[in-house]
């Protein structure tokens, strides 16, 4: 019988951030505690979101609800590298780099995870930017995906191609 397996990756869904950003637009725009404090929030590239308002605090606010868009939409906050409010001239600023994929580093302490504490026959191959797990059983593919689940991580964690 065939192995099967599937890929741990730490990807985001782009459509699924640009509505979030695009509600938390919206609704900045339209909140009463918003008004003239120059709040905006808008892409900046394409991996770049950038805020800015009045205030540190307003700044720190719009991210809020950008955070409480994104968790609507079931993504983890984990892809969001929010810095400190920061001035620049007049208005507060805040750059968020959204992360994505799995760094070499992270991919081997998952790696090396899965080796000292999962099932006995599962074998993890870095590919990339992602982490293909092979097993004979099909059960101890789950074991392994609740083990990496049960860690805190710094990157939001996936599974794909699960066959």
């Amino acid at each position: 019988m065939a192995d099967s397996s599937f890929d741990i990756v730490s990807k985001l869904d782009r459509q699924e951030v640009d509505n979030a950003l695009s509600q938390a637009a919206r609704e900045i725009a339209t909140r009463f505690d918003f008004k003239g404090t120059g709040a905006s929030i808008e892409w900046k590239g394409e991996q770049a979101i950038e805020i800015v308002a009045s205030a540190d605090d307003r700044a720190s606010a719009v991210l809020s609800v950008f955070q409480d868009k994104l968790i609507k939409r079931d993504q983890s906050l984990k892809i969001l590298d929010a810095s400190d409010p920061r001035q620049s001239g007049q208005v507060s600023k805040i750059d968020i780099v959204l992360k994505e994929g799995i760094t070499s580093e992270d991919a081997k302490k998952i790696s090396k995870l899965i080796r000292d504490e999962g099932p006995k026959g599962v074998k993890a191959q870095i590919q990339g930017d992602e982490l293909r797990v092979s097993s004979k059983k099909r059960d101890d593919l789950q074991a392994v995906q609740q083990l990496v689940k049960s860690q805190d991580y710094d990157f939001a964690v996936q599974f794909t191609n699960y066959r």
